[in-house]
């Protein structure tokens, strides 16, 4: 797909169809998310997926602060990814100071990048997805096994569309951009 077309046509999608993703293409995306540009190619993204509906489950009731687009979105998808960064390497030179006034925060932005491409990789592959935000980090890490020095950044919800979303309105470029010259 080209890169332009694949940017505007990806929506977030909400509504999935009952059919799971293989792991293979699950790996293709990963492997495309891979890419991702990092601070000093640090690649502090990891992404946890599971299928288990019980999991699931408990994240949609327990982990999402009741918001009820998440927790509907959680129940019907085939699967969740649940993404982690690690943390204390973004941004950070190897002695631990930080080398911007960003410091650790630049692995969240770090992190951002690599979702997107995730979802867009996904886009590609005919898969929707849809990036959560609204959750709570320390209930997720009771519900799953966070791997120590991570923590977790995003949830996406990922499976076959059952929508196709109209595109919002965008801002116009005039709006968006400030020449300074």
């Amino acid at each position: 797909m080209e890169a332009i077309k694949c940017i505007k046509e990806r929506r977030s999608i909400r509504k999935f169809q009952d059919k799971k993703v293989p792991r293979e293409v699950i790996d293709e995306i990963v492997a495309a998310a891979a890419y991702a540009p990092s601070w000093k190619n640090t690649q502090v993204t990891r992404y946890m997926v599971t299928e288990d509906r019980e999991v699931m489950n408990k994240i949609a009731d327990g982990c999402v602060l009741g918001f009820e687009y998440n927790i509907d979105t959680i129940r019907n998808a085939p699967a969740l990814v649940i993404v982690t960064m690690i943390q204390g390497r973004s941004g950070m030179e190897k002695d631990g100071s930080a080398t911007t006034s960003k410091g650790a925060d630049w692995g969240v932005f770090d992190t951002g990048i690599a979702t997107q491409t995730f979802c867009l990789a996904a886009h590609d592959k005919g898969v929707g997805s849809v990036i959560m935000g609204i959750f709570d980090e320390a209930s997720v890490g009771e519900v799953v096994p966070v791997p120590e020095g991570q923590k977790v950044a995003a949830l996406i919800a990922i499976g076959y569309p059952d929508e196709e979303p109209k595109a919002p309105r965008r801002k116009e470029v005039s709006q968006l951009v400030t020449y300074l010259d």
